[in-house]
């Protein structure tokens, strides 16, 4: 049964319940997913993974979080499923410092933390499920922006999510190393700009990168609400085709924007699968088949074997590049 929160918790945060307890579920296997933020069409793409490997483990499943995507406001969570002695917490931190002492403190409780989509600090997880390498989503971003950008050359910004996120600071910090090779010579990044994987701030930060840079060639926005808002912001002040749009989004979301040529190509990973694996990951943790240390290898079914790497990472595989030709093949 769900305990209630703090008063001043339910005023502030928004909380997303769902359970899937399958008949005769094992008491011992309760899994909470907490992402960056609820009601974000990306994490419920990843929570039906989860609830599919829920009920192939005959395990539980439910959804917390805030409404804002910041650390502090995923503490009172970690904090809730910690008294409550759930299993496991699977965690997309918004930032990763601010919640590392409530994990912690979970781990201490016995409670297993495996992070999701975006890492934890390092000490604070069991195990760290990551979407994709690093290097090759960053690559793969300034590789598209050079495909979009006349003969590879002009300005190019990004607009991401939180200025704390993991992943997408991880992934401009690759961006920038890979701008320095000679074939990107011609590319100059001239803003980077956070819409806080909000609709509204995103519109806003894109139609402000519009105004402040008036060549600008390519928008790259590394976040699935940030394209999204980016795209509707080229529409409707009638830049689209003048300037072009590329970063990680999910097929659903942009299938139009790319049908109308809005969009020409994005990226992103089998999000479906990224809390399918996260959840059985999990499972694992809890029943000891895995402890998280570098060099064990464990099988999922439907996605095959896995070895967990340094820092105790698990990667879900390579990035998939969506456009017009094949995004009807994905419905997620």
């Amino acid at each position: 049964m769900k305990r209630s929160l703090p008063v001043a918790m339910a005023v502030a945060v928004c909380v997303a319940l769902i359970s899937v307890p399958g008949v005769g579920a094992q008491a011992s296997l309760n899994v909470a997913f907490l992402p960056k933020q609820v009601n974000n069409p990306y994490f419920d793409v990843a929570a039906n993974g989860a609830m599919q490997a829920a009920k192939e483990l005959n395990g539980q499943f439910k959804q917390v979080g805030p409404s804002e995507a910041t650390g502090a406001a995923q503490v009172p969570f970690i904090q809730d499923l910690t008294t409550q002695k759930v299993s496991a917490i699977v965690v997309s931190a918004a930032d990763p410092d601010a919640i590392a002492p409530s994990l912690r403190a979970a781990r201490q409780a016995s409670i297993k933390v495996v992070g999701y989509d975006s890492s934890p600090a390092e000490g604070a997880y069991d195990v760290f499920v990551n979407q994709a390498d690093t290097q090759g989503i960053g690559q793969s971003l300034v590789q598209m922006a050079c495909d979009e950008a006349p003969n590879c050359t002009g300005d190019i910004a990004v607009l991401s999510a939180t200025s704390t996120a993991t992943n997408q600071n991880a992934w401009i910090d690759v961006m920038k190393q890979t701008l320095q090779q000679p074939q990107y010579s011609g590319l100059n990044l001239v803003d980077v700009v956070y819409g806080n994987d909000d609709d509204q701030t995103s519109q806003q930060q894109a139609q402000g990168l519009l105004q402040a840079h008036a060549g600008l060639q390519v928008i790259v926005s590394p976040t699935t609400v940030g394209i999204a808002a980016a795209a509707k912001v080229l529409e409707d002040t009638g830049s689209a085709g003048t300037v072009q749009l590329t970063g990680l989004g999910t097929p659903n979301s942009l299938r139009a924007y790319v049908k109308d040529g809005t969009i020409k190509e994005f990226a992103l990973w089998n999000v479906q699968s990224l809390g399918y694996l996260a959840y059985y990951v999990a499972a694992k943790l809890v029943s000891g088949d895995i402890t998280g240390a570098p060099g064990e290898s464990f099988s999922v079914p439907t996605l095959g074997n896995y070895t967990i790497g340094d820092k105790s990472v698990v990667v879900l595989g390579p990035p998939q590049v969506f456009n017009a030709d094949n995004i009807d093949q994905f419905n997620f």
